[in-house]
């Protein structure tokens, strides 16, 4: 046995560990909703157990697409005015490619979307977006501006749709473990038939190899099924060691405060092979260190899976105040812009409750404030002035009161198409400031 196997284990852990996420949250989407056709979230996000991070701003629709059965039509509806965007996702967690008010119109469009390999026929005129592997996740996210918006985003929503190119092709769906393994290396089974079933970039594949020792890229019968002992001992410990590398670097692998907020622009620049419409190939937006980009690719899945490159949205937030206190409904906080968040779309504060990030029932059913809060009051220099507390405030701040919880919370600022002060950290966050 190699005296290294353990930290090679690990290793393959920190690597695969993406891939494994992703195809999870697409087989669980899978047993609910046919692969090549949309579900929708028809209504804004309320309280709940449900309600984990949720959006109030958008209306979300996903797509889980299998391309084994040749191209696929997508069409998306004229928008106006309205942000939308349209988020392309590889089964490697990798964004490659994104349509939508930022980068390409707000009129009708249709794309062919073709598989990796693909020789066959192409339409002529259609705009053309090939795909990295043959499984890939959809996410369209439209402005919703409050519950009389909904109806017409969901109107948008039902514009959204997917044709095979080949209806009669049956599908190979998703790869599945080998029976017999032992549940302790299961993992490195299930990465086995993945990576079969999903070979990433050339470049990927030469780093891969180092993991031959592992059995990962055997084809046929899993060499898991008759493992010996000893192999099997330093593999598992390799799979501890790889899960408590990974829960470090989640805990610890941030961008620095900046008058208390969390505010890491790059979380999402480890695709370095695959740029197709809408995204960005230049050295600000990539990490050209793969060991550092396969780093950060298992830290976003690990902690904000199939978010998106801070050049579409950013999501900064506050865990405690300047002076390294919890923040609480019990006090009084307020947050002055002194100027709104310079975006080409929209921004919204929510608050969520600590620990849980849930949001919380108030008598405003108000979740968050902004960009699209009615009644929201702008001083006479521009600046907006958010009050933060659990009770209701004196009449003259309740306009741009945002209720929190009676315990501890956090917020989150949105921001769509962050403008350049933003994304090039000239725009200063302004400090959440009790009293």
């Amino acid at each position: 046995m190699r005296d290294d196997l353990p930290a090679l284990a690990a290793e393959a852990f920190g690597y695969g560990y993406p891939l494994l996420s992703g195809l999870t949250a697409v087989e669980r989407d899978a047993k609910t909703s046919p692969f090549n056709t949309f579900t929708h979230r028809r209504g804004l996000a309320t309280p709940g157990p449900h309600s984990t991070n949720a959006n109030v701003d958008v209306l979300r629709s996903t797509a889980q697409l299998d391309l084994s059965g040749g191209p696929l039509w997508l069409r998306i509806p004229a928008t106006g005015d309205r942000y939308h965007v349209v988020q392309f996702i590889d089964a490697w967690t990798d964004n490659f490619a994104y349509v939508g008010s930022r980068s390409t119109s707000s009129d009708e469009r249709e794309y062919l979307l073709v598989p990796p390999g693909w020789a066959g026929r192409e339409a002529p005129a259609a705009e053309i977006i090939r795909m990295p592997t043959m499984v890939a996740t959809l996410i369209a996210r439209f402005a919703c501006a409050g519950p009389a918006d909904v109806p017409s985003v969901n109107a948008l929503q039902d514009g959204l749709s997917i044709e095979r190119m080949y209806p009669q092709v049956p599908l190979d769906g998703l790869p599945a473990p080998q029976s017999g393994v032992p549940d302790d290396v299961l993992f490195f089974e299930t990465l086995r038939r993945s990576l079969a079933a999903f070979p990433p970039s050339p470049a990927e594949r030469r780093y891969q190899q180092r993991f031959g020792p592992l059995g990962l890229f055997e084809r046929g019968n899993s060499p898991y099924t008759t493992i010996p002992r000893d192999v099997r001992n330093a593999m598992r410990e390799g799979l501890e060691r790889g899960l408590d590398d990974l829960e470090e670097a989640a805990t610890t692998q941030h961008a620095g405060l900046v008058n208390g907020w969390t505010n890491d622009l790059h979380t999402f620049d480890y695709n370095l092979d695959y740029f197709e419409v809408g995204t960005m190939d230049t050295p600000e937006w990539t990490v050209h260190d793969r060991d550092q980009a396969h780093r950060m690719r298992a830290v976003a899945a690990r902690t904000g899976l199939w978010g998106n490159h801070a050049y579409e949205a950013v999501y900064p937030t506050v865990h405690k105040s300047l002076d390294n206190e919890r923040l609480t409904g019990s006090q009084r906080y307020t947050v002055r812009f002194e100027q709104p968040p310079p975006v080409g779309a929209q921004w919204s504060l929510a608050l969520y409750d600590a620990p849980d990030s849930r949001l919380v029932p108030n008598e405003l059913d108000r979740y968050a404030i902004g960009s699209h809060t009615p009644g929201l009051h702008t001083g006479p220099d521009g600046s907006v002035t958010v009050t933060i507390q659990h009770e209701r405030p004196a009449d003259e701040e309740a306009a741009n009161w945002l209720p929190a919880p009676v315990g501890g919370f956090r917020p989150v600022l949105r921001m769509y198409q962050p403008e350049p002060a933003v994304l090039h950290n000239e725009y200063r966050l302004p400090p959440v400031v009790p009293g």
